[in-house]
């Protein structure tokens, strides 16, 4: 397993389940114009059930991430969400496998874990974004600099101060 990946993985789900702590559950379930009428709730729903349908990929060695279950107990209770980022944290360190990934409308394409956890990174950060968005128009708790910033951006910034 790649260990710089698996700690992308693990810094990204420990500041999501940070900015958990930092809100109420009525914060949490609020619909936020900013984000569409969605609620941050939501957005971390989303994110989690991903990583629940790559886990459950890893086994069968098909994952589709269009068929995952929808659980609203995770998008209304902070503390569902928080046991199921700690329940992920121990499986992202798996050996690399081939797996079959499907989509709506029956598309199949071949991939492997390692992949779908790049996927996976890459899709947290940008809801994390838009998490950071919301939570900016929802409260004064201020969330790290770089919470929803991709690993590339921070290093271009880097850089460019080096510079």
């Amino acid at each position: 397993m790649n260990r710089q990946l698996t700690e992308s993985m693990e810094a990204a789900l420990r500041q999501i389940g940070e900015m958990l702590d930092g809100l109420t559950d009525a914060q949490y379930q609020r619909r936020l114009p900013v984000l569409s009428g969605a609620s941050i709730g939501e957005h971390v729903r989303h994110v989690i059930e991903f990583f629940v349908e790559l886990e459950k990929g890893y086994g069968t060695g098909v994952v589709n991430y269009d068929a995952r279950g929808r659980d609203k107990s995770i998008e209304q209770h902070r503390d569902v969400a928080r046991e199921k980022l700690r329940r992920i944290l121990p499986n992202l360190s798996r050996e690399n496998k081939v797996l079959l990934l499907l989509s709506d409308p029956g598309v199949r394409v071949a991939t492997n874990y390692e992949r779908e956890l790049i996927y996976n990174l890459e899709h947290t950060v940008h809801h994390m974004a838009l998490l950071k968005i919301g939570i900016g128009a929802l409260t004064s708790f201020r969330l790290p600099e770089d919470f929803g910033v991709a690993g590339s951006t921070l290093r271009y910034r880097q850089s460019q101060c080096a510079q």
